[in-house]
C-alpha cells in the first residue's frame, strides 16, 4: 500500500468512521453499522475499499486492521511510483525532485540555483537555439507535480543566466 492509496481510502468520512470502528474492535458488518450509524450496504462497500487499500483484513467476516501495511507506510512514507534520485546526489535534488519532477522550489538562492543548473543541464543542449514554445515544452514535465510552473522556471533560468533570451530565442550558454 502506498501513502497515496492510504489517503484515497480515508478521504471519505464514511470510510474513516468504518475504519475507526474496526480499529476500536468492531469485528463484523453488523457491529460496524451499529457503531457508525451507517447502513450495512455502505459499510460493506467501505470495508471492501479499505481492504483493497490494504488497511483492513476480513477473514471469515472478522475485520481487523492490517498492522503490517500501516507499519510499511510509516517506514516508506512515499508512493511506490516515486523514484528517488541517486543517494549520492546533491541533497537539494533529493529534497526538491522526485524522479524528473519538481515538488517545490527552494527559497534560498544558492539551493534554487543548484536545482536550476540540474534542470538546465537535463533539458537543454549547450549552444542550441530554442524558440519559446520548445523551452516551455521542455520545462512543463518538470512541473507535473505542481511544485512550480514552467513560466516561473523559465524566468529563474534567465535570471540566473542559465539560459539567455534574445528576440524570443533561448539558448543555454
Amino acid at each position: 500500500m502506498t501513502a497515496h492509496a492510504l489517503a484515497g481510502a480515508l478521504a471519505d468520512d464514511g470510510r474513516r468512521r468504518i475504519f475507526a470502528a474496526i480499529v476500536l474492535g468492531a469485528p463484523s458488518t453488523a457491529d460496524v453499522a451499529e457503531r457508525t450509524g451507517l447502513p450495512a450496504r455502505v459499510v460493506l462497500t467501505g470495508v471492501r475499499r479499505l481492504t483493497d487499500a490494504g488497511l483492513v483484513t476480513g477473514v471469515d467476516g472478522a475485520f481487523a486492521v492490517d498492522d503490517a501495511s500501516l507499519r510499511a507506510i510509516a517506514r516508506d512514507g512515499r508512493p511506490a511510483d516515486e523514484t528517488d534520485p541517486d543517494p549520492g546526489t546533491d541533497p537539494v535534488l533529493r529534497t526538491f525532485l522526485r524522479g524528473d519532477v519538481l515538488v517545490g522550489l527552494p527559497a534560498q538562492r544558492g539551493r534554487r540555483r543548484a536545482l536550476l543548473v540540474h534542470i538546465a543541464e537535463r533539458s537543454f543542449e549547450s549552444g542550441t537555439r530554442y524558440p519559446e514554445r520548445a523551452v516551455n515544452d521542455a520545462l512543463k514535465p518538470w512541473c507535473a507535480a505542481g511544485g512550480s510552473d514552467h513560466v516561473t522556471l523559465r524566468r529563474y533560468l534567465i535570471d540566473e543566466r542559465l539560459l539567455t533570451r534574445e528576440h524570443g530565442i533561448y539558448q543555454r550558454p
